[in-house]
């Protein structure tokens, strides 16, 4: 009987300390005003990413440097130009659980679009910089 339960105990053991858990959530958000039929969209779902191990709940990010690192990410990966701007952003975090190491995962992803023409109020919808002679009138 001793014989039997000894590897049944330890095969169980071996299965229970290498099941892992994982959860995930997100978050949907706007961005750019898109109410006016102004852009067009130049890519759909770039994304920025960043993760991070914690072992045995040591090191790591928080969730909020996670953000900053995948927003980085975003934008070194998938710069804008002018007239440009990231919208329809989806906020995705995803972690993972094992008995020593644990995971966190964040995705940012969003759309890119490009204005062109006026808006209805007569302004232009692509922001314009001032000019030197501006900045003097201004002085």
């Amino acid at each position: 009987m001793q014989k039997r339960l000894y590897p049944c105990l330890l095969l169980a053991g071996i299965a229970l300390s290498t099941q892992s858990c994982a959860v995930h959530s997100g978050l949907i958000t706007g961005g750019a005003n898109l109410q006016t039929n102004n852009f067009s969209y130049v890519a759909s779902n770039v994304q920025g990413t960043a993760k991070t191990k914690y072992i045995f709940g040591i090191g790591g990010l928080s969730k909020s440097a996670l953000v900053a690192e995948a927003k980085k990410d975003l934008t070194k990966n998938h710069p804008l130009k002018s007239g440009q701007a990231y919208a329809n952003f989806i906020l995705d975090f995803r972690g993972s659980y094992l008995p020593i190491v644990t995971g966190n995962r964040c995705t940012l992803t969003a759309d890119i679009v490009e204005f062109s023409g006026v808006l209805p109020s007569g302004q232009s919808a692509v922001p314009s910089t001032p000019n030197s002679s501006s900045k003097e009138k201004g002085e």
